[in-house]
C-alpha cells in the first residue's frame, strides 16, 4: 500500500479508463477529493480524456461535487448508475446526448460488482422486466449515443430473465474513515457501508487500481480487526483527506454513525402541508412488525411521522443502502438513518428485496397512467434515473405509491380538517401513458403484487385493466377536484369512501394504536401456529 495524494491518484487514471466509484447521494462515503482531482487534472490538462463512470447511486449535492466533477464534455464519455438526481449536469449532458448515458438498477449495479469479484458472467435477475430497463423497451438508455447492449433476455428452465453483463475496470475510487499502515480501512464514521468491499474484490481480481480515500491514518495493528471492512491485501493506494465530511450536508452525526441513539424529539416533525398528509396517509398503511422500504421523496416523510407518533418501534423501516431499523433520513440526506438496529452492505440488502423480504414498500411517483404503470425515472425535460426503484417495486408484496396529485404551483389548505384548494397545480401527473416505462402495472398483478397510489385528496390501487378511485379527501368534489384534472376516467369503487379526516388535522392522529391493531401476519406457517396456540 502506498500514500499519495488525491492529485498523484489523478494522474494514475489514463484516457479512456473505467472508474467505479463508491458511495451514495449527498457524500454518504463519496470519495469527493479524488473525484475533484481527476476534474481538476482535466482542466488543466485536458486528460483524462473519454473516461467511463459507474456508480450504484447517485453521487452529488445537485451541484458541482460527486458526479458533477465529471460533468465536463470531454472528459466523460460514458456514465451507468442509478440516477442523475443528485448530479443535475449529468442529466443535461444525457438530454444533450454529450455522453452515453445509461440508468441501471441501483440494485442490479450493487450486486453485479459481487458477482464480478467472482468472476461470474454478470448477474442474472428478474429485476427490471416489462420496465425501461429491459432490452425489449429500452434497455437502460437514456442518450441517443447509447448504443450498447449492457442487459440482455436469456431463457432458463422456460422463463425470462435478465443478464447484466459485466464490465472492465481500470481504477475504483473508494472511501474509508480510516486506513492503517497496511492499508487495512475501517468506516466507522460513514453513514453506509455501500459496496466497499465488493469493489475493492472486483477491481482487484481484474488488475485495476484500488484507491482508497480516507480521514486518517493509524499505525499497523491499531484497528480491530473486526472493524476492518476493506482488506490492505486489496488496496492500492490510500488518500488522506483530514477535511472531509460524514456527507456534503453534514460534517458529522453520530447517530449517522451508529455510534448513539438520538431522542426521538430531535427527529424534527414535518410542517403541517401536503406532504405531511400524504405521508400521513400512506402511513395507514403500516402493520404492527412489518417490514418497510422508505424511498426517496414525499415517502422519505413517512419515518419523520412514525417518529412523531412513537410509532418507529412498532416497525422495521429499511432503506437500500443497507440500514435497518429506525428512522431512515429524508431531505437531501436519503440513505443514512438515525436509531438504526443494524447497517449491512448493500448487495446483501438488495438480495433481500428482489427475493421478496419486503412486507410494503414506499415510494414516489412523477406520472401513473391509465394501466397503472408509473414513471419516475424520465419527465419533463429530465432524466432522474431509477435508483432503487426497480428492485423495491418489483419485490415488495405491497407497494404504496406517493405523491401530489397535480404539479407545481398548487396551494392547498385545511379548513377544520376539510380540504381546500386554493390554487391547482399547472401539470397533471395521472396521464394516458406515461413517458418512460419504471413500474408495469399488469407485470406487477401477474407477478400477484399489490399497489395503492396515495395523494393529499385521493387515493387509488391497482386493478386488472387500471386504476380504481377508492378514498377522496373530505371536502373534495370528485369531478371537479379529482376527475377533471386526470388525462383518463379511472374505475370508481362501489364504496368510494372518505380519507381519514384525521390526517388532515395538524394534531397527533393516532398511529401507533392503529398499528398495534393491524399485525402483520408472519410469513412462517410454523411460526404462526405457534403464535396461535400461545394464544
Amino acid at each position: 500500500m502506498h500514500v499519495i495524494t488525491a492529485d498523484e491518484a489523478a494522474r494514475l487514471i489514463r484516457d479512456g479508463d473505467t472508474i467505479l466509484t463508491g458511495g451514495s447521494g449527498s457524500g454518504h462515503a463519496v470519495p469527493d477529493a479524488l473525484m475533484a482531482a481527476v476534474e481538476r487534472r482535466f482542466l488543466a490538462e485536458g486528460h483524462p480524456h473519454g473516461i467511463t463512470s459507474i456508480h450504484p447511486v447517485g453521487l452529488g449535492d445537485r451541484g458541482d461535487r460527486g458526479a458533477g466533477h465529471f460533468a465536463h464534455k470531454g472528459l466523460l464519455k460514458r456514465i451507468v448508475c442509478g440516477t442523475y438526481m443528485d448530479s443535475p449536469k449529468i442529466s443535461k449532458m444525457a438530454l444533450a446526448d454529450e455522453i452515453e448515458a445509461y440508468t441501471m438498477p441501483q440494485g442490479v449495479t450493487s450486486q453485479l460488482v459481487r458477482e464480478m469479484a467472482a468472476g461470474r458472467p454478470g448477474l442474472i435477475t428478474r429485476t427490471g422486466l416489462e420496465t425501461f430497463v429491459d432490452p425489449r423497451r429500452g434497455g437502460m438508455r437514456q442518450s441517443p449515443s447509447a448504443k450498447d447492449d449492457l442487459v440482455e433476455t436469456i431463457a432458463i428452465d422456460g422463463e425470462t430473465w435478465l443478464r447484466f453483463k459485466p464490465f472492465r475496470i481500470d481504477a475504483t475510487f473508494l472511501r474509508g474513515t480510516t486506513a492503517d499502515e497496511d492499508g487495512n480501512v475501517s468506516m466507522e464514521q460513514e453513514a453506509i457501508y455501500g459496496e466497499m468491499l465488493s469493489m475493492a474484490q472486483a477491481a482487484h481480481n481484474q488488475g485495476a487500481l484500488v484507491i482508497v480515500q480516507v480521514k486518517r491514518l493509524a499505525k499497523r495493528g491499531a484497528l480491530p480487526a473486526k472493524s476492518v471492512k476493506i482488506p490492505g491485501m486489496l488496496v492500492d493506494f490510500v488518500v488522506v483527506e483530514p477535511t472531509q465530511t460524514q456527507t456534503f450536508f453534514t460534517e458529522y452525526s453520530p447517530a449517522y454513525a451508529g455510534e448513539l441513539r438520538i431522542p426521538l424529539d430531535d427527529i424534527p416533525p414535518l410542517a403541517f402541508d401536503e406532504r405531511k398528509v400524504i405521508a400521513r396517509r400512506a402511513a395507514l398503511e403500516l402493520r404492527h412488525h412489518a417490514i418497510c422500504n422508505l424511498g426517496s421523496g414525499v415517502s422519505t416523510g413517512i419515518a419523520a411521522v412514525a417518529a412523531e407518533e412513537n410509532a418507529l418501534d412498532l416497525i422495521m423501516l429499511t432503506n437500500e443502502q443497507g440500514l435497518i431499523g429506525g428512522a431512515p433520513s429524508g431531505g437531501l440526506e436519503p440513505g443514512a438513518a438515525s436509531n438504526y438496529h443494524a447497517i449491512v452492505d448493500q448487495p446483501y440488502q438488495f438480495d433481500f428485496y428482489d427475493g421478496g423480504g419486503l412486507d410494503i414498500a414506499f415510494l414516489s411517483f412523477v406520472e401513473i397512467d391509465e394501466s397503472g404503470n408509473v414513471n419516475v425515472s424520465r419527465f419533463g425535460g429530465m432524466v432522474t434515473g431509477i435508483g432503487g426503484f426497480v428492485n423495491i417495486s418489483q419485490g415488495a408484496r405491497m407497494t404504496v405509491f406517493s405523491g401530489t396529485f397535480t404539479a407545481a404551483g398548487f396551494e392547498f389548505a385545511w379548513p377544520g380538517g376539510r380540504m381546500a384548494i386554493r390554487k391547482e397545480g399547472k401539470h397533471r401527473k395521472f396521464v394516458r401513458r406515461v413517458g418512460q416505462l419504471s413500474y408495469n402495472g399488469a407485470y406487477a398483478l401477474e407477478r400477484e403484487r399489490k399497489a395503492l397510489f396515495v395523494t393529499e385528496r385521493a387515493v387509488f390501487r391497482l386493478v386488472p385493466g387500471g386504476v380504481e378511485l377508492i378514498e377522496i379527501g373530505p371536502g373534495v368534489d370528485l369531478e371537479r377536484d379529482v376527475l377533471a384534472h386526470m388525462e383518463f376516467r379511472p374505475k370508481i369503487a362501489a364504496d368510494l369512501r372518505e380519507m381519514d379526516a384525521a390526517i388532515f388535522r395538524p394534531e397527533r392522529y393516532g398511529l401507533a394504536d392503529r398499528i398495534r391493531r393491524n399485525p402483520q401476519p408472519p410469513r412462517s406457517k410454523r411460526l404462526a401456529e405457534w403464535v396461535a396456540a400461545r394464544r
